[in-house]
């Protein structure tokens, strides 16, 4: 026993030696700064926002040969663009990533969950009325596939992966652009009215109206009330107070404001492609040069970020609020598009 103590404390004293620390730090030390040096260097490259793609490449002719544009192929060859473009960007999809650098990085993941609720909206819409001629009409086989596949758990990381979920909803969506360009598929369909426009918009102009409020909310504010507003016997589950302070916390301002970027990414294709397939109704209602400005007010939203961080001044003081500049793009273009549901509504 005592010659096995004396060999652990002999071989325990070279180990923590003068000596024999150096000769084991060195080599860790190196290859962890190798580690963190290039985890820093992917992390910096994964951290850039894919750039905008233009609609035209994606509209697809009719499968007979003909020129004429098949009516539904640009919202939904976009849709599975931006779609694809979560999976296949540079660093791949992130939100799920459990690994440096994917996992020390938030902006990139809250611009994917931003792109990521306007496909499923979108997705959504497609399957409750753009593919449907009427209320009791059967819902297209493959829509009715994609659409719970990409709501799916946006941060799975195995069994199953989100980015295997996502992947099976796109196969489900090129199966659906392919019967749609082919005529003798009959049975796949595109409903290009005004109705189905507005619909989908409604849902547009929700996110959109809160994205704003919590974009507003970065410096602090004392809202009054207006859950009851316009209907004396409207009732809620809890009583709140007349006025409440709102305030979006200190940690979660550039989360907030990476995911407005990713909305209005995801809307300004999905807008330009929406101005194609409904381009008839669009100008029986005159309502072109309105989606046209609503596309330009979500444009000025992706300028560059000079700055290291999202910064949150007060509204009038020394540093810039970017969530506030934001909020005001955001809230700019929720307005125009209440102003387009409305002309849409009109005969």
């Amino acid at each position: 026993m005592d010659m096995l103590q004396r060999l652990w404390f002999s071989c325990w004293d070279k180990l923590t030696g003068t000596v024999g620390r150096v000769r084991l730090l060195r080599p860790i030390l190196a290859l962890v700064g190798l580690y963190l040096l290039v985890s820093v260097g992917l992390g910096i490259w994964w951290s850039q926002e894919p750039a905008p793609f233009t609609i035209e490449p994606l509209v697809v002719q009719s499968a007979n040969g003909q020129s004429q544009k098949v009516i539904g192929s640009a919202t939904v060859s976009t849709l599975i663009k931006i779609t694809d473009t979560l999976l296949q960007k540079q660093g791949g999809y992130l939100s799920n990533d459990r690994t440096p650098p994917g996992i020390w990085l938030d902006n990139i993941p809250n611009w994917e969950f931003g792109v990521l609720v306007q496909a499923r909206d979108m997705s959504r819409a497609m399957r409750k009325d753009f593919s449907r001629s009427q209320s009791q009409s059967t819902e297209d086989v493959d829509l009715k596939a994609a659409e719970p596949l990409l709501h799916f758990d946006s941060d799975s990381w195995v069994l199953p992966s989100s980015e295997g979920e996502y992947k099976k909803a796109l196969k489900y969506l090129r199966a659906y652009e392919v019967r749609l360009s082919d005529p003798q598929q009959q049975d796949a369909q595109f409903y290009s009215r005004a109705d189905n426009l507005r619909g989908w918009l409604a849902d547009v102009s929700t996110r959109l109206g809160s994205l704003s409020q919590r974009l507003s909310a970065s410096v602090g504010q004392k809202r009054v009330n207006t859950d009851l507003a316009g209907e004396s016997s409207a009732r809620q589950s809890t009583d709140n107070a007349g006025d409440r302070e709102v305030k979006t916390g200190f940690l979660e301002i550039d989360d907030v404001f990476y995911e407005a970027r990713g909305t209005a990414w995801a809307l300004i294709h999905l807008l330009q492609a929406v101005e194609v397939d409904f381009a008839d109704a669009l100008e029986k209602k005159n309502a072109l040069i309105s989606l046209r400005q609503i596309i330009r007010e979500l444009e000025a939203t992706q300028g560059t970020v000079w700055s290291p961080m999202i910064l949150n001044g007060n509204e009038f003081g020394l540093l810039a609020n970017h969530s506030l500049v934001m909020a005001s793009y955001i809230s700019r273009a929720n307005a125009a598009i209440i102003d387009l549901r409305s002309l849409l509504e009109q005969g």
